[in-house]
């Protein structure tokens, strides 16, 4: 039976990624330009991290939010923001430091669960992340931390904000404690699941273990997955006969095919031909906020 897909696009991340393609959006100008390419070439929503333009780095300053988000407004297209609420959770931990060091390694980036929400705040975007558990994050040595507490008093701000929190799920304990967010009523329905896969050192991409978790969810909860690297688009497909929605964009792959680095707008592109092709229709933004129980554009 063919059903609206909600095709989100991840513009641009925290990764350092920008170094590896003249393609990854870094100002409020390229972010909000790829934004509206990506919705021109069909996203239903747009996934916004804001970058340092000096540094080309992952930011949390407000302002460069503040400036996508106007631009976009000001635009002819009408995605579904969805705004990270994740940054401020990096920790980096030397186990060669004193331990008086500790927490204070370069790199660290560790702030409460309600400072990672100060542009939510302002903003009052659509849809913001909520991310449902600590991880090693890749080599080396940074944790990313989200503890039970920050995530109850965050799930509780976003709700009083008005605002949807998509809970990204980087391994099945993110899952467990999501829907005990859910049990707890502070995430109204219906409940919006990312599942992330194929992140060191989270849940590994296997389309085994993404089926075992979308049977884990609760009924009547919305859900997307991605995975990342080459096996994204293929991902679309996964995602899609599981019955659930799709991202791609440049936070989570570089390129088309190998050896074709891609932009937003390919990605979403290809994205909704696999969508076409699988006999279903990508949602516009209208339908994403009908499907997602949204309130439309503030």
């Amino acid at each position: 039976m063919s059903r609206n897909v909600i095709l989100t696009c991840a513009l641009t991340g925290a990764g350092d990624t920008t170094g590896k393609s003249e393609h990854v959006p870094v100002t409020p100008e390229e972010i909000a330009s790829d934004a509206i390419a990506a919705a021109r070439a069909g996203a239903s929503v747009v996934h916004i991290h804001v970058r340092d333009p000096q540094t080309r780095q992952g930011s949390r300053e407000v302002a460069l939010y503040r400036e996508v988000a106007r631009i976009i407004g000001e635009s002819d297209v009408d995605p579904v923001i969805n705004m990270t609420a994740g940054m401020g959770g990096d920790l980096m931990v030397d186990p060669s430091a004193p331990a008086e060091r500790l927490g204070r390694i370069e790199g660290t980036d560790l702030v409460s669960g309600i400072e990672r929400l100060a542009h939510v705040e302002e903003l009052r975007p659509e849809i913001c992340t909520i991310d449902c558990g600590s991880l090693n994050f890749g080599e080396g040595s940074m944790v990313y931390v989200s503890t039970p507490d920050m995530l109850r008093e965050g799930a509780a701000r976003i709700r009083e904000l008005g605002v949807k929190p998509e809970m990204e799920i980087f391994d099945t304990g993110n899952l467990w404690f999501a829907n005990q967010l859910v049990a707890e009523g502070l995430i109204d329905p219906p409940p919006l699941y990312q599942l992330c896969m194929g992140i060191p050192y989270g849940a590994p991409a296997d389309p085994g273990l993404l089926q075992a978790m979308v049977h884990l969810l609760p009924g009547g909860a919305q859900w997307a997955s991605f995975a990342i690297g080459r096996n994204q688009l293929p991902w679309v497909a996964q995602s899609v006969l599981l019955g659930g929605h799709v991202r791609v964009g440049l936070e989570d792959n570089l390129y088309l095919r190998k050896g074709v680095k891609a932009t937003n707008a390919q990605l979403v592109t290809a994205a909704a031909d696999i969508i076409d092709r699988l006999g279903h229709a990508v949602a516009t933004p209208d339908q994403a906020r009908e499907i997602l129980q949204l309130g439309g554009r503030r």
